[in-house]
């Protein structure tokens, strides 16, 4: 049990620790910032595309893994229309705009640790006693860019970077209680976690293209950014290499 505390709360606190340098981020540009975004978006790419649907792939099927990114993709489109805010016009200190776009990064991180934390958990019930160290050591060290990435994207949208710290550790909270309902529900997550895996892959994906490379785009900075985006995603792509 206490292998068990240990790691599903190293997974969270991986989060706050990245998170922590994000704060000294207190001014950015406006080119910094498009970079950051495009950056950020090559980030969530790559651990879709390089981690989750593969992933998804190898506990189901073909069928499942479009049917979770389908609904993944339906929810943030819903989260969309009920959240009142305007077009984006490529203004930096757009409230509404901000506002919008803080809170779908924020709930497409919160689906993508959801998921994550259920893993942990379910590898630590599962009969292979070192599945649940690895696992957990993996996606912690993923969690400190992540959580870097969180925090920084929150503070260029206008959120004190308090605040931001704060949201940012929420998120891996969120992960270490899903690591235990997983823990508690071994065999019954089994067979949810590849639509989990794929839902969160899906609501990924629609933050990037609707929110992240529009906001990073149409500024003049759209040549930086893009090779700020390729940076981000062979830079997720190395990570997750690396970890296996």
């Amino acid at each position: 049990m206490n292998t068990v505390l240990l790691g599903s709360l190293a997974t969270s606190i991986c989060t706050a620790l990245g998170a922590l340098p994000a704060l000294l981020f207190s001014n950015v540009t406006h080119r910094g910032r498009d970079i950051l975004l495009a950056f950020t978006a090559g980030i969530m790419v790559a651990a879709s595309t390089y981690g989750l649907i593969p992933s998804a792939l190898k506990l189901s099927n073909l069928w499942i893994l479009t049917i979770g990114t389908l609904l993944g993709t339906a929810v943030l489109t819903l989260m969309e229309q009920l959240i009142p805010h305007q077009d984006l016009e490529h203004n930096p200190h757009g409230t509404d705009n901000s506002r919008t776009s803080s809170l779908m990064f924020l709930s497409a991180m919160a689906l993508h640790n959801l998921p994550e934390g259920l893993s942990v958990g379910v590898s630590y019930g599962s009969a292979n006693q070192e599945l649940g160290t690895i696992v957990a050591l993996s996606i912690g060290l993923q969690n400190i860019p992540e959580g870097f990435l969180t925090a920084l994207f929150l503070i260029t949208h206008g959120l004190r970077r308090r605040t931001a710290l704060l949201l940012a550790t929420f998120t891996g909270v969120l992960e270490l209680a899903a690591c235990w309902v997983g823990l508690q529900f071994t065999e019954s997550f089994h067979s949810i976690i590849p639509y989990g895996l794929a839902f969160a892959a899906g609501a990924m994906l629609f933050v990037v293209y609707k929110e992240l490379i529009p906001e990073s785009h149409g500024d003049g900075n759209e040549r930086a950014s893009t090779f700020s985006f390729i940076l981000g995603l062979l830079t997720m792509i190395a990570l997750t290499h690396l970890l296996r």
